[in-house]
């Protein structure tokens, strides 16, 4: 895991001050590599790369980066290639390798495929390639956008690096996109290209993009397909599953450190902590966070029942509201801009508690997604099966599960009656894309915060509508399997964005076992009736895995995510630090904020309710990018 940065002239004329330019770059990116760190520029100085290392794959010198190929090829790369060992057999014939990283071997699959090398490659990365042969430049992100990648031109320059910061000091002035504010606004993560910074781009998962002369070209180059088999019994399922998630978990234990893991009390980081300790790199540790202030907040009792249950060592932090106050500035400058929730704060906590035992931990990211991990799946299909039902509908192949099955599992939706009644009280039986957007839209209870007129949030609606409704990925209609979907492309690069910098924000590397495109590709071949049998989330991982999950964890009905108590703390200890912070944003008449309704100060919300912390985490990105423009001008003065 590392930092990369780089600059390319579009003319092939040098850039002034280059050197310092990019220097400039590695220290906005220091955390991500503490352990070196590297500046290449070509010889007329019209395009150079930055690399901040953290060594996890051959600690040797030989593998520093930028890299530079027999070639004369040169990569700046950020990841982990976990079947470089295969990679590097196959292609010995063909490249004289020099090291023993994963590094070279990209390098080596380029030279020998070419831009196809990205099918070669299992792993999570994102990197660069400058080939002076053709004059070529090329970059891509792995299928999933574990690995990050933005970009911007600027005064005929190509820019790109790993945090949208290190591109600050280039933009003529930072500016907030209207169409990414008003996705940020909706479901508090972007769904495209755009991020909130305007003129810096984010190149999608699963997509590379050319660099030559001044044409820039963006090609997908891989992507998940719902083609469902029918052909096989479940036992051929379940055998498979188990196969591809062994393989998984042995892949991401590739390393020269020692690897930990998250453990939240959930199945799927139990199940991979559990699953984890046969790989000769674990370190058999755990990692977890609790609030112990306020009831139903603490799950300490099941992350140490899944770690006693694998004979492991847990590690936990109890996080307060004075952690909080402390830390929140620094988790929103290290996520670049405001994303997916509150759970950002407790996992910024938990990685700083693991870093200082390993440089390298597991988690869970991708369960979720990819096997219906999510309350609110039961909720819609629960809605969308009574409508079925009533319609005269309810036999027509689009509907996995009876309604007389999943309502044993209907308790699994009891903490969330207030989102159940806020929900079903306007809308109902609408069209699916219609039913799912209002469960994910959290911009309903900020009708009077934002100048809503001047955004274009019909924009916003049909651009999820084109996802959701994609015949390309979900031939059948299939509601399970188009929210899963809609998720996957869209909330869960958003949540592998905390993970990426939440970790790297303690120079520590975050690995998903679950995102290993082979058993991604082949989960989204199982019958939704396999995955989702009875309404019951998470079945086929529960029925696979019975024997690795700890009882009282398999048997939950209770499990939340990270629930964080921002409603106790916003109505206690951290209510005057909560106005403040809003009394700045009415203060400073933040673009497109409604500043007489934010000078009221906190009203009553909901438990759960995400409003004041999107609108603290808005004003904590304005204080630390928009205020301190001319602090990021000047680093491209140095």
């Amino acid at each position: 895991m590392c930092g990369i940065a780089g600059q390319f002239s579009l003319s092939r004329t040098a850039i002034p001050n280059l050197s310092q330019r990019l220097k400039a770059m590695s220290e906005v990116l220091v955390h991500r590599g503490p352990d070196g760190d590297g500046i290449w520029h070509d010889e007329r100085g019209s395009s150079g790369f930055v690399h901040r290392r953290l060594a996890i794959i051959d600690l040797s010198n030989s593998a520093s980066q930028p890299m530079l190929g027999a070639n004369k090829t040169v990569i700046t790369y950020n990841g982990e290639i976990y079947n470089y060992k295969e990679l590097r057999d196959s292609l010995k014939t063909h490249w004289q390798f020099h090291s023993e990283s994963d590094t070279e071997c990209i390098l080596a699959a380029y030279e020998r495929y070419g831009p196809d090398c990205l099918s070669h490659l299992r792993g999570m990365f994102s990197f660069a390639i400058w080939d002076p042969r053709d004059e070529t430049l090329f970059c891509a992100r792995d299928r999933f956008g574990i690995k990050p990648f933005y970009y911007t031109v600027v005064n005929d320059i190509f820019y790109f690096a790993s945090e949208a910061k290190a591109l600050l000091p280039f933009l003529p002035e930072i500016r907030t996109d209207d169409g990414a504010l008003a996705e940020y606004l909706t479901f508090q993560y972007n769904i495209g290209e755009k991020t909130l910074f305007k003129g810096i781009s984010q190149l999608l998962p699963g997509h590379a993009l050319t660099v030559k002369g001044r044409d820039i070209s963006v090609f997908r180059y891989w992507d998940v397909n719902y083609d469902i088999d029918f052909d096989h019994s479940p036992t051929y399922f379940y055998s498979k599953l188990e196969e591809l998630f062994l393989e998984s978990i042995e892949k991401h234990g590739c390393s020269d450190v020692p690897v930990g893991s998250y453990v939240s009390g959930g199945i799927d980081s139990s199940l991979i902590f559990n699953l984890s300790q046969k790989n000769p790199s674990s370190a058999n540790i755990g990692f977890h966070g609790k609030f112990t202030e306020f009831n139903g907040y603490d799950e300490s009792f099941y992350a140490d029942a899944a770690v006693n249950y694998a004979n492991g060592l847990l590690h936990t932090i109890d996080i307060s509201s004075r952690d909080f106050s402390d830390n929140f500035a620094n988790v929103i400058y290290h996520l670049d801009y405001p994303v997916a929730g509150p759970g950002s704060f407790p996992q910024y906590m938990v990685s700083k508690l693991a870093s200082q035992h390993v440089k390298v931990v597991l988690g869970g990211q991708g369960g979720d997604e990819i096997f219906g991990g999510y309350a609110r799946y039961l909720l819609a299909y629960f809605e969308q099966c009574i409508k079925a039902a009533i319609d005269g509908e309810y036999k027509n192949g689009n509907y996995v599960v009876t309604i007389e099955s999943i309502v044993p599992n209907l308790g699994l939706l009891k903490e969330y009656k207030p989102l159940m009644k806020k929900y079903w009280s306007n809308g109902l039986f609408e069209p699916m894309h219609h039913r799912y957007f209002s469960l994910i839209d959290r911009s309903s209870d900020m009708s009077s915060e934002i100048h809503w007129s001047e955004l274009d949030k019909d924009s916003v609606f049909s651009n999820f509508a084109s996802i959701f409704n994609n015949t390309s990925n979900v031939k059948k209609e299939a509601y399970f399997d188009k929210m899963t979907h809609f998720d996957f492309k869209c909330l869960l690069p958003a949540l592998l964005q905390v993970e990426d910098r939440m970790s790297m924000a303690h120079g520590l590397e975050s690995r998903v076992p679950f995102l290993d495109h082979k058993l991604v590709e082949f989960a989204a071949t199982i019958p939704a009736d396999i995955k989702f049998k009875g309404g019951n989330m998470k079945y086929l991982l529960k029925k696979v895995f019975s024997d690795s999950i700890c009882p009282q964890i398999a048997n939950r009905r209770d499990k939340m995510g990270f629930p964080v108590p921002l409603k106790e703390w916003f109505e206690g200890d951290l209510k005057t630090y909560a106005n403040d912070m809003l009394s700045t944003m009415a203060s400073k008449d933040r673009y497109l904020i409604n500043s007489e309704v934010i000078a009221k100060g906190l009203d009553s919300e909901a438990q759960f309710s995400r409003k004041t912390w999107g609108l603290l985490s808005l004003e904590a990105w304005y204080q630390q990018f928009h205020d301190r423009a001319s602090y990021w001008r000047k680093l491209s003065m140095l």
